[in-house]
């Protein structure tokens, strides 16, 4: 209760504080006022969020400050897509025992020590976060490590935190990785070499920091999992062992995962063939892999949609987005942008006010949407000939890094969160994640600010 009240004083000092810095109008101030709101009240009381994200969106609408055709425009339609696509392929391998053949093989690789198999799944899910997405990486990842923690009889919780922490730090290493690089590549005009060059040497060390934090953190966790790995080996109880897939299954399931993976890291190519438009692959791979799962499922098509997709997630992020958006529409981040460029900073000091404050709207509304709404300062800096690299830089980091300090800091922890909940398998509370996860963002993000500001001379 403390907490709450706390943050009830907490939201109105933010309030009065940035309109009175900001000098924002009526509509302006009732926006931030509403988005502020549910913003907190889904922070506090997570299990009602799609309750709040309504009634925001409801009074949005009342008030006049957006209309239909705007909310749809903001509401992510895409990123929805691409969700639930990616949640039917999901579901079809779930249910072919697809994620228990593949754990299987991965607690072969890392043996029966639990710390090992630990670091080697967090690997795994930055790898794949920058091999692919963050999204994708989440969904097998996740899937992967519930039925692994589910055949020892342990709580997932934990070990998945700790895999959106993995999954977002190896987002940032490349431009498919995280929706915040496509941003700021096209915006920056960077390239795959510029991220390769960049953010893969400091990605790399980024997760070299957070694995010893966070295997430190857990470390009882870990303990009772190498435990309990020693006791199912040594009972030689396997999760497929009496339901192992068949054959034909199994190597459907394979083509289907690999021919999946294949075409997201592709997808660049293919438009670039096909003379599609920027990330129209990225969304009909999804897409085309769902109906193919559906086709092969034929008479359980129906049941596997209603069952694998999570559409109260998805119904979430899409008032989300739309909420988000309504500060865009309405000019917010105009006058947050005037006021940043009008300080009397010197380049270093603007550099680090500026990740920071990405670094905080990231953690608390989106960091895809925060540093879209952040990118325009950007720009503005370029023309006045401030030099720009550094500032793309440090919004892709802040955005990926401090995604991991909140719930909601970013989408691979919502869709992570969202798995748990939809099949009862734990609760997060804020207080539960934001101990870890500032345990990880903040030296993350340190480390990779400091790189940057030393290799601010070199970047043109």
């Amino acid at each position: 209760m403390r907490l709450r009240f706390v943050a009830l004083a907490v939201l109105i000092f933010l309030i009065f504080s940035l309109n009175l810095v900001l000098e924002l109008d009526f509509k302006q101030t009732i926006s931030l006022v509403v988005f502020m709101g549910f913003i907190f009240g889904t922070l506090l009381y997570w299990r009602f969020r799609l309750a709040f994200a309504l009634t925001g969106i409801v009074i949005l609408l009342v008030l006049g400050l957006i209309d239909v055709p705007t909310l749809v425009d903001f509401s992510g339609l895409d990123i929805i897509l691409f969700l639930m696509g990616m949640m039917i392929v999901i579901g079809f391998l779930e249910e072919r025992r697809f994620f228990e053949y593949l754990v299987d093989k991965i607690t072969t690789l890392a043996g029966t020590s639990g710390i090992r198999l630990v670091v080697v799944m967090m690997i795994l899910s930055a790898f794949f976060a920058a091999l692919v997405d963050e999204v994708t990486s989440i969904l097998f990842m996740a899937a992967s490590m519930i039925h692994l923690t589910l055949r020892v009889k342990m709580n997932p919780v934990p070990f998945i935190i700790m895999l959106v922490f993995a999954t977002n730090i190896g987002s940032s290493a490349t431009v498919v990785g995280n929706p915040v690089g496509v941003l700021v590549a096209l915006r920056g005009g960077l390239t795959f070499a510029d991220f390769l060059r960049w953010a893969t040497p400091i990605s790399i060390g980024a997760l070299v920091i957070a694995i010893p934090l966070s295997t430190f953190y857990y470390r009882k966790e870990i303990k009772m999992l190498d435990e309990r790995l020693k006791l199912s080996v040594e009972s030689k109880v396997k999760s497929y062992d009496k339901a192992h897939p068949q054959s034909k299954e199994l190597w459907l399931s394979a083509l289907l995962f690999i021919g999946t993976i294949t075409a997201l890291i592709l997808h660049n190519q293919i438009e670039v063939v096909l003379h599609l438009k920027k990330n129209t692959m990225l969304v009909g791979t999804a897409l085309a892999a769902a109906a193919i799962a559906l086709f092969i499922d034929r008479e359980r098509a129906r049941q596997l949609v209603e069952r694998r997709v999570d559409w109260w997630t998805l119904a979430f992020f899409l008032l989300l987005f739309a909420s988000v958006g309504t500060l865009n529409y309405v000019g917010v981040d105009n006058r947050i942008a005037s006021k940043m460029i009008a300080l009397p900073l010197e380049e270093t000091s603007l550099l680090t006010l500026f990740t920071a404050l990405a670094s905080l709207m990231s953690a608390f509304m989106d960091n895809v949407l925060a540093v879209a709404t952040l990118l325009p300062i950007v720009d503005e800096l370029g023309g006045l000939g401030i030099n720009s690299q550094p500032f793309y830089w440090g919004a892709l980091f802040a955005g990926t890094f401090f995604g991991n300090l909140t719930l909601i800091g970013s989408t691979a922890n919502i869709v992570a969160i969202g798995i748990l909940e939809r099949r009862e398998l734990g609760h997060i509370t804020l207080k539960e994640w934001i101990k870890p996860g500032a345990l990880v963002s903040v030296p993350t993000l340190a480390v990779a600010l400091l790189l940057i500001i030393i290799q601010i001379p070199l970047m043109t």
